[in-house]
Formats: structure tokens, sequence, C-alpha cells
């Protein structure tokens, strides 16, 4: 579990839902460390915050992002669905890679829907699988529709087995804010660790306390590269080579890294 003097880097600093989730765990105590590309905008970070520079497609870049840190929040993403494989696949798997195995607390956006077949989600699927694969302490949070939630609809709810595949705001809504208040507490609640949900509001008001939330969620099976509850439409022995590759090469540094500290 994170401590409060704990250094969270998070990737997508610069984005709508990373530069939320750098003020939240910046507003907490915590150390925070942004990944920026050379030449972003990092203007919107307080003081406090430390800019690291590096390139997410580029694993031999980010070595000086993760050096000490104890805890990851993934919430990048690409616009378009080429560079799925690049960026929302790619950028998981090269800070997994430089981390070399070291054990860190993970946090990963995703989608509402994921499980439903596009390239785009495909990759960001695999992506989780990879984080899953990684044995490393985890929480997967799929959110829904960013900020169209009416001003009452601040109740938080937490689905599993990513049923809703309308491929709209029917599948269900949730503000900004509220995605990053629930990926920076996710990595201090022990009840969070090793779960997949789906993320969204409904009528009514905020909940004071995400403990009892993640608790009720069932934790993924150990066996498993999907979250619980998951359709099953994307068959590992049919997945590219290139993704057992990753998936082989993410789980030899962490079983060398057990066998080492014993």
């Amino acid at each position: 579990m994170l401590t409060q003097s704990g250094t969270i880097l998070v990737v997508g600093a610069t984005g709508s839902i990373g530069t939320l989730v750098t003020a939240e765990a910046a507003s907490r105590g915590y150390r925070v460390r942004a990944l920026a590309r050379p030449g972003a905008d990092t203007s919107a970070f307080g003081d406090g915050v430390e800019v690291v520079h590096g390139d997410l497609t580029d694993s031999a870049t980010l070595g000086d992002a993760v050096d000490g840190i104890d805890a990851v929040i993934f919430t990048h993403g690409a616009h378009q669905g080429s560079l799925a494989e690049k960026v929302d696949y790619g950028g998981v798997r090269n800070v997994l890679t430089a981390l070399h195995g070291r054990p860190v607390r993970i946090a990963l956006m995703t989608a509402i829907g994921v499980t439903k077949r596009s390239e785009g989600h495909d990759w960001k699927r695999r992506a989780e699988r990879l984080v899953r694969a990684s044995e490393l302490p985890y929480t997967i949070v799929r959110p829904g529709w960013f900020d169209y939630n009416q001003p009452t609809e601040q109740r938080i709810r937490m689905l599993q087995g990513d049923r809703r595949w309308a491929s709209d705001p029917s599948d269900g809504v949730i503000s900004r804010q509220q995605i990053a208040e629930v990926l920076v507490t996710a990595l201090a609640t022990p009840h969070a660790q090793h779960k997949t949900l789906e993320l969204v509001a409904e009528q009514g008001a905020a909940p004071h306390d995400l403990s009892p939330l993640f608790a009720a969620l069932e934790t993924d099976p150990a066996t498993s590269l999907d979250g619980v509850h998951d359709t099953n439409n994307l068959p590992l022995p049919q997945e590219p080579s290139r993704v057992h590759d990753d998936l082989a090469a993410l789980r030899r540094p962490r079983r060398s890294a057990r066998t080492t500290h014993g």
C-alpha cells in the first residue's frame, strides 16, 4: 500500500485527466512526478510537482521517470486508433520494462466498454493484461464518459464485467475530477488491490469514503490475464506473437526480483 511519503509518477500528466490526477495527488501530500514530452506545456503544475521529460514510446528514455518511484498512475491515451498500439499499449509496456520488476503500486485508466472489440479497445485491453501479468499490485479503472454527468449525479458506482457496450453516454458518465480522485485513492486502499472496475456516477451525493466501494468488488482471478467476469472474446492463443513476447518478458524480471529478495 502506498504511504503518505510515497512518490507517484503520473503518465499522461499533461492530459485532461492527468492534470487533475497530478493536482489531486499533490494536494494529499504525495511527492508527485509528472512525465512530459520535451516541449510540452507544464505550466499547469504547481511548484511542488517534479517534471521529468521522456518519450513514452521509448523505454530507454524513461529511466529518470521511474527512478525511486513508489507508484505510477497511467492516464495516457491516443486519440487515433492507429496509434493505440504505440501509445495505449506501448506506453504501459515501456514503463513496466523500465521498472525492471521493481515493486510499485499501479493504477491504470482504460475505458468503459474496453472489452467490446475494436482496434483501440483491443490495445487498451492488452495493456491491462500487461499490468496483470507483471504481478505488481494494481487497480484498473475503466471510466465512463467524461463530464457528461449532471451536477446532481455524483454518487459513484463501481461495476465489474464490462457489459455496457453502447459506445455512447448511456454506458455511464463520470466527472474527470472523480476519476482523478478514484485513481489516487486506489493506490493507498488495500481493498482496491488486484481489482478491475468500471467507474460511473449516478443520481445522488458523492461518497465520503471509497473504501467500502472497493471492498465490495471481486478480485481478479490470479490465473487470468483478464478482469473478473470479463467476456472471453480476445483469446490469448490467437494474439500476435509480439504480444506473447511482451507478456513473457514482463514475467521474467518480476520472477528474478522475487528470487533476489527472497
